[in-house]
């Protein structure tokens, strides 16, 4: 051991040690220990060791946690706007005269306008039971608020999953290791799931090959021993070719297929469209490539199949999954271990709703309307009737981060809507805001974390009191019920009892939380859910959670809902691709539209840590990534700015020339604030709000636009800014 270490060591034996849980929108949900001096200030936040899947370690973004908890930019009192709107213009007020403030604004509107003008705007800004979940329901639903459907990220991936299979249920990333082909398409967990990677390197290791299929150069893709580029949106016609390929070759599982597969049949004769020839020309891909990818997957077992959030924000992101979830079914790798899909395990715990909305409370109006959260811009500014008259924004930061944001901005400017951001930061949300009410951080608060990614339960001690005056999602909601004059207890509790509320209620009818408990939780900071061995590979029994029980390729409830009742491709409905194939000449013209991917950035979670310097200086720039050929015949070189546009709006980015995008697609990383660009404006002045082909989903990747260099005048602009 250095000297270093040693007493890196003694000075560490000196503080406090508190468990907590990472937040943020990650399926790895780490487990934290943040260490605290004697004056209860947080000295270093670090990685559990002893956790099954952080290891110790955490990612880029959560490494640098304190640097957000103690920014100097952190909002610590209560402010009102004093100048225009937007133009980030407050004075400090007292938490008496904001609750004051917000309540007797909405009594009004209740008054005359009804509840439902009243829509609270939150997503995954705060992952948690109580800062997330329950701050989402109680209180709005026992006001009678406008509900807002949280279709932003995976909602047509999730329906596509819980039609074929009954629900997401992913394996932990351990059984990674006993995999010998992983598919990870679409997904890059080296930046959005990084726990992931050490289990990805020891399959490696152990012989298993790793296969890329995604437009764009990743950091996973660097990694994989293969790199397959289809054109964006064009996957579903690749699964089709791939299935053709096993039927043909009679690599697929008939007794697995008859015994587990509903609609085989159907689906048979639809796969009988997609040769390989075809769809090479739909995905831009060789014949080759497309058949000798089908022989490894139908040959190789045990296979899995990664699938996440990003493949589904397309206009066809919903038959896209579903598609590919049917693929380990014709090869009978579901119910094996290290085989079958992964993609979420948010099934095998679902929190108790009624313990944890209230909802069937008397006291609870009927559900009024429901907006959908892609489409704010459009509901602020003429879609609602009657009118939106009321925001209230937290966990979110929806100018830099929700589509056709040009849109939201005119809506926040309307001088007849009240908008309150609960925020931890001045974001280009909250500079729109008639009050602005400080947040507190993860150290700062207590929640229950269920992650995603993996099978363990977390729970968040708060390691340090709350900076300035800065309070909880949850204790603002329980100040407004009071001043609003709500009595139930439901509405009082504090974090705890809500916690244990839930807890009891959801373990009276799910065994996997058999002997966990508030107290275990407070205790020992992670606890597993409890399996037993035979019930951790998903649907090893043979039985799946659809109305039939088995694997549903033909859906009754996909066809009641007005969906295809069977997987299939459809051109987007902004794309270069139809049905007879690329519309791309060998060298595209100038001015031809070409398909703009926003895949996450590696040092932001959405908009989250992007006003951190450090971060801000990793990423370096708001970029787009061209090839070579596309830039040369636009004569755009890298380091330039460049000006990218649609019908929706506009935004300059700095073009960075290379192959990490295959011929004819763009990309750039998300999220940029806006404030940090000279135009004040980021990619999503060009997404689109319509809508994906299931459950209301996000369609951020269906996006055709135009790239131009612009003058040197406007790069200056961009060098005085960084």
């Amino acid at each position: 051991m250095s000297l270093h270490s040693a007493e890196q060591n003694k000075d560490e034996r000196s503080l406090r040690v508190v468990r907590g849980a990472c937040p943020h929108d990650c399926p790895d949900t780490c487990a934290l220990e943040t260490l605290v001096d004697e004056q209860g200030r947080a000295v270093r936040v670090r990685g559990q060791a002893d956790h099954p899947i952080t290891r110790g370690w955490l990612c880029a973004k959560v490494n640098r946690y304190l640097d957000r908890v103690y920014h100097a930019g952190r909002l610590l009192y209560p402010l009102k706007r004093v100048g225009p709107k937007g133009s980030g213009q407050f004075a400090r007020i007292s938490w008496d005269e904001a609750i004051a403030e917000i309540t007797g604004r909405w009594q009004e509107i209740i008054a005359q306008h009804g509840a439902q003008c009243i829509l609270p705007y939150s997503y995954a800004g705060t992952l948690g039971l109580v800062q997330g979940g329950v701050t989402d329901s109680r209180f709005w639903y026992r006001m009678g608020a406008c509900r807002l459907d949280r279709a932003i990220c995976g909602h047509a991936a999730e329906e596509a999953v819980q039609l074929v299979l009954g629900g997401r249920l992913a394996p932990s990333p351990e059984m990674l290791i006993q995999s010998k082909l992983i598919l990870i398409w679409g997904s890059n967990p080296a930046s959005t799931a990084p726990h992931v990677m050490p289990f990805l390197r020891e399959a490696q290791r152990q012989g298993a090959r790793v296969v890329v299929i995604d437009p764009i150069r990743t950091l996973t893709a660097r990694s994989a021993d293969q790199h397959i580029q289809p054109f964006p949106g064009t996957d579903a016609a690749l699964a089709l070719s791939m299935m053709y390929v096993m039927v043909h070759e009679q690599l697929h599982k008939p007794a697995w297929i008859a015994q587990h597969v509903l609609g085989w049949e159907q689906l048979l004769e639809r796969i009988m469209h997609y040769p390989p020839a075809y769809a090479a020309r739909i995905t831009g891909l060789a014949p080759e490539t497309i058949s000798d990818l089908a022989r490894q997957y139908a040959t190789t077992t045990p296979a899995l199949l990664r699938v996440t959030d990003g493949i589904n924000r397309h206009t066809n992101g919903g038959q896209t999954v579903r598609t590919l979830v049917c693929l380990p079914a014709l090869t009978g790798q579901y119910g094996i271990a290290g085989g079958g899909l992964m993609y979420s395990t948010s099934d095998w715990l679902r929190w108790d709703k009624a313990a944890k909305d209230h909802e069937q409370e008397r006291v609870c109006p009927p559900a009024p309307r429901m907006v959908n959260m892609n489409r704010l811009g459009a509901v602020l500014t003429g879609e609602a009737n009657p009118p939106i008259s009321s925001l209230y924004v937290y966990n979110a930061n929806p100018v830099a981060s929700s589509p056709h944001a040009s849109k939201i901005v005119e809506g926040l400017l309307r001088d007849d809507l009240f908008t309150v951001v609960h925020e931890l930061f001045e974001t280009d949300t909250a500079r729109y805001a008639d009050i602005v009410l400080p947040a507190t951080s993860q150290l700062e608060q207590v929640d229950l974390h269920k992650p995603y990614g993996h099978l363990a339960l977390q729970y968040n001690t708060p390691a340090i009191a709350p900076l300035g005056e800065a309070r909880s999602n949850w204790d603002v909601m329980r100040a407004l019920a009071d001043a609003m004059g709500y009595q139930e207890t439901w509405l009082r509790d504090d974090a705890e009892a809500v916690i244990n509320e839930v807890l009891l209620a959801t373990a009276a009818r799910n065994p996997v939380l058999t002997d966990i408990t508030l107290e275990r939780l407070q205790s020992e900071g992670t606890v597993p859910l409890t399996f037993p061995a035979d019930e951790r590979v998903p649907f090893a029994n043979g039985h799946f959670r659809t109305p039939s029980g088995k694997v549903e390729i033909y859906s009754e409830q996909a066809a009641a809902k007005g969906y295809d009742p069977l997987p299939n491709w459809e051109p987007e409905v902004e794309t270069r691709v139809g049905r007879e194939g690329l519309t791309m000449a060998a060298q595209a013209a100038a001015s031809d539209a070409l398909p703009l991917l926003c895949p996450a950035a590696h040092h932001f979670v959405s908009s989250s840590f992007g006003n951190l310097d450090v971060m801000k200086a990793k990423e370096q720039a708001p970029t787009l990534h061209i090839h070579p050929r596309d830039a040369e015949v636009r004569g755009i070189r890298s380091g330039q700015l460049v000006r990218i546009s649609n019908e929706r709006g506009w935004c300059h980015l700095v073009a960075r020339v290379g192959e990490e995008v295959r011929p004819g697609v763009l990309a750039t990383t998300t999220v940029w604030w806006p404030r940090f660009s000279p135009d004040q404006r980021n990619v999503n002045w060009t997404t689109s709000d319509r809508l994906a082909d299931f459950n209301g989903g996000s369609t951020f990747y269906t996006n055709l636009v135009t790239v131009e260099a612009v003058d040197e005048s406007v790069g200056c602009a961009w060098e005085k800014t960084s």
